[in-house]
């Protein structure tokens, strides 16, 4: 609960849901009327294009949009309600119809360089670059980590994978090779049920091209 506090004087407060993912939940406030009304930021996400890559690096920010800080105009729209109490959000959460955007946002504003180089992709709170030679690649790392010392970003350690010639990122597999897939999503495509309408075929080919 770090990244709340209590707020006992509420007019504004929303529900929350426990959201799985691989076996782990979280609580999440759920935002949905709060999406309704607010303006889309429309920015762009990357294409993930890699080429020329003999040594891989991948990052990862921790717990990505905890990072950004809400501003305390806009804390009485991120209120959850719990059994407890009310709680309102200090730092960004997921849910928020902007986040992704906004994150990606910042994230290419803070690496303006190394992504006009052409080595270096952010995709939201993903980071990966790729070089060609070992003293290459230690270059690179200095220059990233010395950007993400400077901000006091945190980055999570399990996700950190160093000078692999071949990874799993973003659900690819990304080596000297032309990119490949990863299996186990094509092992979640296989297990996926006969489509029976127009409505399940659309779900199943946007979900198979993903």
């Amino acid at each position: 609960m770090r990244n709340i506090c209590h707020n006992e004087e509420v007019d504004i407060a929303t529900p929350v849901i426990v959201a799985w993912n691989d076996e782990k939940s979280r609580m999440v406030g759920d935002l949905r009327d709060l999406n309704t009304y607010t303006v889309t930021e429309r920015y762009p996400i990357p294409r993930i294009q890699i080429s020329q890559a003999v040594y891989i690096r991948t990052m990862d920010a921790l717990k990505g949009f905890h990072q950004n800080v809400v501003t305390p105009r806009a804390r009485k729209y991120l209120r959850i309600i719990v059994h407890c109490g009310v709680y309102e959000y200090l730092r960004r959460t997921s849910g928020i119809k902007n986040a992704p955007s906004h994150f990606q946002r910042m994230m290419n504003e803070i690496f303006p360089e190394e992504l006009s180089e052409g080595w270096l992709i952010i995709y939201i709170n993903d980071i990966i670059f790729c070089s060609k030679t070992w003293e290459e690649d230690i270059y690179r790392l200095s220059r990233v980590l010395e950007k993400i010392q400077s901000l006091n970003m945190k980055v999570s350690l399990k996700k950190c994978h160093f000078g692999f010639e071949e990874l799993k990122a973003l659900g690819h597999v990304v080596s000297v090779l032309p990119l490949g897939i990863n299996k186990n999503k094509v092992s979640a495509v296989l297990l996926k049920p006969m489509p029976q309408n127009q409505k399940e075929i659309q779900l199943f080919q946007g979900f198979s091209e993903y």
